[in-house]
């Protein structure tokens, strides 16, 4: 078992940045893979970006590219998302989520674990 607790969401103007943290417990963190993802009202759960077991390979969607990263901390067990030059359209709940593997991916199917989500408005 793999708890996550997200924090660190809220309210932001365009063009602000916010960061968000994901505490890991139970089942060795540094061992999983781990996620982001985020839905927006009356949309699909989608893959933000992911990252290996050890940090050296993400994967960012297209959206975030340049604007997200994501990185990990295996000694704190504390998966982080550093998101500067919000938009509108990243209003969304963002969820925290773990693979029972090392590598990443995109699909929200692999990914067995799930944080309770934290939500990020940004304003126009």
């Amino acid at each position: 078992q793999v708890q996550l607790v997200e924090s660190g969401g809220g309210l932001v103007q365009a063009g602000g940045s916010l960061r968000l943290s994901c505490a890991a417990s139970g089942r060795t963190f540094s061992s999983n893979a781990m996620g982001w993802f985020r839905q927006a009202p009356g949309k699909e759960r989608e893959f933000v970006v992911g990252i290996n077991w050890n940090g050296a390979i993400t994967n960012y969607a297209d959206p975030v590219k340049g604007r997200f990263t994501i990185s990990r901390d295996n000694a704190k067990e504390t998966l982080y998302l550093q998101m500067i030059r919000l938009k509108p359209e990243d209003t969304a709940i963002y969820y925290c989520a773990a693979r029972v593997a090392r590598w990443v991916s995109t699909s929200k199917s692999d990914y067995l674990y799930w944080g309770q989500g934290t939500q990020v408005t940004v304003s126009s």
